[in-house]
């Protein structure tokens, strides 16, 4: 075994499907499983009972709360996702762990011995208009490694579509979706959105001429681009069959609409567009709040 897969858990029912996603990415890798839950000791907010006096007494209030049945159901909470995992997976070999602190924090450090983490688009807390939860969308801007954000509605069919923006942040996205679409044995549909806005204009090569593209130059380009950016990629992948499609029209509308017929969304944390210090670009968090599979946002390692 060589590798390691992490998915964090809290009993969500997104969690629950990104349990069985993460328990089938290690058994196609050859890696381990590791099953992580946070939790946080809740601090106690009831009012103190006001002395015989009227008066309120002074000093914090007591913890009425069992730390070791917190520990317990935090234990049962895991031992249930373990097994969950074992089921979709019996020949992965499974670990678990149990840490106080924040998820966002025990996950961002996981990240740093992981190939790949696996979470829920939304957690058992937050507000129920969101799509993705804030450990989501913190853990992809922040972690180690590719980060999978799964809901709670698993499809095994359809293509894996990959994002192209032909940046150079982008490439470790290419190559991720390649090895995915192997492993899963699925077609990979290399997606590549333009328009007159965000494609890139190069400058004439007679100072005194209109600056103007002749008609069908930029599709032209932008076809090119996504060509290159996939170069080598297919003869390294024979057996992925790729589709390229070259659409018209602006991205994050384009990718939303892929995802309703696929099983994995692959795109980059960030694009050649947008503010260089920007973690987490507008089509990575856009797909993670309204794409309708999951999705796979890769940054490779800092």
């Amino acid at each position: 075994m060589s590798g390691l897969v992490v998915v964090g858990v809290d009993g969500s029912e997104s969690s629950s499907a990104a349990v069985e996603t993460a328990a089938r990415e290690a058994r196609a890798r050859g890696a381990g499983l590791r099953v992580v839950h946070a939790f946080v000791w809740p601090v106690p907010y009831a009012l103190p009972r006001p002395s015989p006096g009227g008066a309120l007494p002074l000093g914090p209030p007591s913890l009425d709360v069992s730390e070791d049945g917190l520990r317990e159901m935090a234990e049962g909470l895991v031992a249930e996702a373990v097994g969950r995992a074992r089921a979709a997976a019996p020949d992965v070999e499974v670990s678990h762990a149990v840490v106080p602190g924040h998820p966002v924090t025990v996950l961002e450090a996981q990240s740093h011995a992981a190939e790949l983490v696996v979470v829920g688009s939304r957690g058992t807390g937050g507000f129920a208009g969101l799509l993705a939860g804030s450990t989501a969308v913190h853990l992809v801007a922040h972690g180690r490694c590719p980060v999978m954000v799964v809901r709670e509605q698993l499809r095994v069919d359809g293509p894996v579509v990959l994002g192209v923006d032909g940046s150079a942040a982008g490439a470790p996205a290419v190559d991720f979706a390649f090895a995915t679409a192997e492993r899963r044995r699925a077609p990979l549909v290399a997606f590549h959105a333009w328009t007159t806005w965000n494609a890139p204009m190069p400058a004439p090569q007679d100072a005194s001429a209109v600056y103007a593209n002749p008609p069908g130059a930029l599709a032209e380009e932008e076809e090119a681009l996504l060509s290159e950016a996939l170069a080598g990629h297919c003869a390294r992948y024979p057996e992925v069959v790729v589709e390229h499609r070259v659409v018209h029209g602006r991205t994050r509308e384009a990718l939303i609409d892929a995802s309703r017929s696929a099983q994995l969304m692959v795109v980059g944390a960030r694009g050649r567009g947008g503010f260089a210090g920007l973690l987490l670009g507008s089509v990575s968090q856009a797909l993670l709040h309204h794409a309708h599979c999951p999705v796979a946002v890769v940054r490779g390692r800092r």
